[in-house]
């Protein structure tokens, strides 16, 4: 069986070989599977039964699929749906997947892809009912559900990673760029490991300048330096027992990486001007925005530190590749800002909301936090405005660009993709195949440009 856990699927459609073809399929690969040839009877399976997934087809007299994943969503929102369309009517699926459908197969049904689906849908399961158990977890410890806010499967699976190594004593990497919530994925992993009762100390390595990092880090005896005029208990003595955070471990300097080798390696280390060796039992979890692996190629960061520290390796992924996280943040920060300025705010005008789901923010979850504390800061009214977002004023400009009639970025883009489909469907003789692979998509995704650029 190829899927990581059976599921309970129940299967809609009119056809009666087609349901038992599928029904049969299904069974042989280990699920529990029932049928209905109506949206009705489904309807009535559904509120009766318990199912994880539902295969509906789109097509059948009375309710049709749209209208039954509709109701599905009404029962139970947590239900999956695969939507079975007819060949080549994109808009059908792209209306299913708007209304909840988590995807479609299009007839004559490819078993093998459809496989693929149910065991994407059949993972993500899994992750899920194993963050909830991490959540439940998580609230015995007293971090509630407002510390840590995702929607996305991205981000599901980077909790569920975070989850399964806190209990371990391996050392971690997480990487990311500014503002995407590396400290936030170290806290949670030291919450929720066997240290959590001691404190996680934070030292971010680009804030202080060599000398001072060495001290802070290791300690220093009186003496040691000019201005040391006592002994210094750096943080490896003061985080013994629990976890040290070390952030932009990039930019540590050579001398010190050394020192950090050499503890990873022997659990030891000595304090500045002194030589009795220390030990302490630390946790070390470190952070990164760049790119260590081209630094050691470049002789800037030791390769043996490098290994040592990514035993296991977390990224965290940028906002712009999750934005279904997008509504839950501004909802949180909305409702933070409010009460921290004491302000009655509501929500967001439709077009406001239009306009923060479409950024791509740069500087990720701290950008997105710094617009929404601006917005309720100088929000005039209940609601959120387009003109208490500071990027209102930049697409102002960009409309007059487009009424000059200058090419935006997006008109450009079109064009390319256009010209570039027009000349792999020519190099292929009109080959839907071979010309999605030359462009490197999907031969569905291709037919959907195809659709779009009216190309024959």
């Amino acid at each position: 069986m190829s899927n990581m856990q059976t599921l309970s699927i129940l299967v809609v459609e009119d056809g009666h070989s087609q349901r038992e073809i599928l029904r049969d399929f299904l069974k042989d690969e280990g699920h529990d599977v029932s049928e209905a040839e109506s949206g009705e009877k489904a309807l009535k399976q559904l509120r009766e039964d318990y199912f994880d997934l539902l295969l509906i087809d789109y097509k059948m007299p009375g309710m049709d699929g749209m209208e039954l994943l509709k109701g599905v969503k009404r029962i139970n929102p947590e239900v999956d749906v695969i939507m079975i369309t007819a060949y080549g009517t994109v808009e059908t699926a792209v209306q299913a997947m708007k209304a909840g459908a988590a995807d479609y197969v299009t007839k004559p049904i490819e078993l093998d892809e459809l496989l693929i689906l149910i065991d994407r849908i059949s993972e993500r399961r899994v992750l899920l009912k194993e963050n909830e158990i991490l959540r439940d977890e998580l609230g015995r410890k007293g971090v509630t559900a407002d510390d840590i806010i995702f929607r996305s499967p991205a981000m599901n699976e980077v909790i569920n990673l975070a989850g399964r190594v806190a209990t371990s004593k391996a050392t971690v990497l997480i990487q990311g760029e500014s503002g995407t919530g590396k400290e936030l994925v170290a806290r949670l992993i030291h919450t929720l490991s066997p240290r959590s009762k001691k404190p996680m100390t934070v030292v971010n390595c680009a804030a202080l300048p060599e000398s001072l990092l060495e001290s802070e880090l290791f300690g220093h005896e009186k003496g040691a330096f000019t201005g040391a005029s006592q002994r210094r208990i750096g943080r490896f003595e003061e985080a013994d027992g629990g976890s040290l955070f070390l952030d932009e471990i990039g930019e540590l300097p050579q001398p010190v990486q050394v020192k950090l080798l050499r503890f990873l390696q022997e659990r030891e280390f000595q304090r500045l001007g002194g030589n009795r060796t220390l030990h302490s039992d630390v946790r070390i979890i470190s952070a990164t925005n760049r790119d260590l692996k081209t630094k050691t190629g470049e002789g800037v960061f030791r390769e043996d530190l490098f290994y040592r520290l990514n035993v296991v390796a977390i990224t965290v992924p940028p906002l712009r590749e999750r934005k279904e996280d997008l509504s839950p943040l501004i909802d949180h920060f909305l409702r933070h800002f409010s009460s921290r300025n004491e302000k009655e705010i509501e929500g967001v005008l439709t077009e406001a909301k239009d306009l923060l789901l479409k950024y791509d923010y740069p500087g990720n979850v701290r950008e997105l936090e710094n617009i929404i504390e601006r917005a309720v800061v100088i929000a005039r009214g209940s609601l959120i405005s387009t003109k208490d977002l500071p990027f209102y004023e930049e697409r102002l400009s960009s409309d007059n660009e487009d009424r000059m009639g200058r090419t935006t970025l997006k008109d450009s883009v079109e064009k390319l993709e256009r010209k570039m489909i027009m000349e792999a469907m020519e190099k292929t003789k009109n080959h839907q195949t071979k010309a999605a692979n030359l462009l490197g998509i999907s031969e569905r995704m291709l037919r959907y440009k195809l659709k779009k650029h009216a190309l024959k």
